[in-house]
């Protein structure tokens, strides 16, 4: 459950908090509000402060129906930005949010520690053997399709048994890039419906493979807010109860908008377990 970040080794064996920072104008929840260094220099520093150990920056939206944007315009949004994170806060470990392997070099280029593919390099195929070279852990999602026709009717036969066979070929294929540091991403909402998603957190426990660690991301997603007949704006209190549920489940990462929140709930799990340590 350990992960080595540019040298430091991170223990994912008590749960740890990587804070969203989108830098897009159409994410589905905070779209636009840290596009500028200003704004993003603010948050990822609220984040930090409130306990988050990663903080992951996104420069394209993969939310359902997400347009697609050059490679120029995302490199364009994320080096200024990691580039000054780095600066900055020097012991923040910075992940980078994409599924194109010169914004993954480029991104590690300017002080990224990690890279977090929606697609596990599905949709790059130099994506494994770049992060292999690069020997910076990776993040490896489960996505039925793409952002942009992801949530078009998804369907499975049995979709837990079709994650944990995707994980087992991704952790392999991954072994043999040379990646030595793989924590695994269900991938709540892409190319799941809800019943799917309660699956998938249903059963989360069995989606553990060799001691592989596993990131949940489901902060006020539409399996939440729908359910609840809310929005994503009133979905927090959702997000927690979920949080909650996945971490008793075996999850080692929660990837959250709101970080202060989900410390609390590690803190609260945590003493359940007989834990006084976050």
């Amino acid at each position: 459950m350990n992960i080595s970040c540019n040298g430091n080794i991170i223990d994912l064996s008590t749960p740890k908090v990587m804070g969203i920072l989108n830098l897009t104008p159409d994410s589905f929840f905070d779209g636009g509000k840290y596009s500028t260094l200003p704004q993003a220099l603010k948050q990822a520093e609220k984040m930090l402060s409130e306990g988050a150990t990663f903080i992951d920056v996104g420069g394209a939206s993969s939310k359902p129906g997400a347009v697609e944007i050059s490679l120029e315009e995302e490199l364009k949004r994320v080096l200024p930005i990691i580039e000054q994170l780095h600066i900055n806060f020097p012991d923040a470990v910075i992940s980078i949010d994409t599924y194109r392997s010169e914004v993954a070099k480029q991104a590690v280029a300017a002080g990224a520690q990690i890279v977090n593919d929606i697609s596990a390099g599905n949709l790059d195929d130099k994506m494994l053997q770049t992060v292999g070279t690069l020997g910076v852990p990776y993040i490896a999602m489960h996505m039925q399709g793409t952002p942009q026709n992801m949530q078009k009717n998804p369907n499975y036969n049995d979709v837990l048994l079709s994650v944990r066979t995707f994980f087992s070929k991704k952790i392999a294929e991954a072994k043999r890039a040379g990646i030595h540091d793989i924590i695994l991403d269900p991938g709540f909402g892409f190319g799941k419906s809800i019943d799917y998603n309660y699956t998938l957190l249903r059963h989360l426990d069995s989606l553990i493979i060799d001691g592989t660690p596993l990131l949940v991301g489901v902060s006020r997603k539409s399996m939440i807010y729908k359910t609840l007949g809310l929005t994503a704006d009133d979905a927090l209190n959702g997000t927690t109860a979920l949080h909650s549920i996945a971490l008793v489940k075996g999850a080692q990462l929660l990837r959250v908008h709101d970080v202060s929140p989900a410390m609390e709930t590690i803190k609260l799990v945590n003493a359940l377990r007989g834990i006084n340590t976050i």
